[in-house]
């Protein structure tokens, strides 16, 4: 399975040391490189961890073929959702409340980091999900 991520939902599972949860759950994770130019600014957080763990997942997206309504989103967010479509994907990793509505409209298949953690529990990855919504909760983010 293909899962395309955003920002907002790397930055949540590098946060809780739940990325290697994409790599036991899913065959292929793909970011844009709107995506990857975001988490990565200096200063982010976690922005040397997804940098790292983002090398050889980052992929050009072409919009000029395609048409999404944005109502207001990043070009991280838009360039996901086009990578998504482009790539066939299986879902779309995203948190971002208005991101997720308008990718619903579009008909891509959402999860976020909290279905990523649910996910990893229910497939026997991790053992239990409060540890890691903890870290998020006591984390800046």
């Amino acid at each position: 399975m293909l899962i395309i991520a955003d920002s907002s939902a790397l930055i949540a599972l590098a946060t809780c040391h739940g990325l290697t949860l994409l790599d036991e759950l899913f065959d292929d994770i793909k970011v844009p490189q709107a995506v990857f130019d975001e988490v990565i600014i200096e200063g982010k957080p976690v922005a040397e961890e997804l940098r790292q763990y983002l090398c050889g997942k980052v992929f050009p997206v072409d919009l000029t073929m395609i048409i999404i309504n944005a109502g207001g989103l990043g070009q991280g967010e838009i360039e996901a959702m086009a990578l998504y479509k482009q790539a066939h994907a299986d879902y779309l990793l995203v948190d971002d409340k208005r991101a997720r509505k308008i990718a619903q409209f579009n008909h891509i298949e959402i999860t976020g980091s909290q279905g990523i953690l649910l996910l990893g529990k229910q497939q026997g990855a991790i053992p239990k999900v409060k540890p890691y919504l903890d870290l998020l909760k006591n984390s800046d983010i």
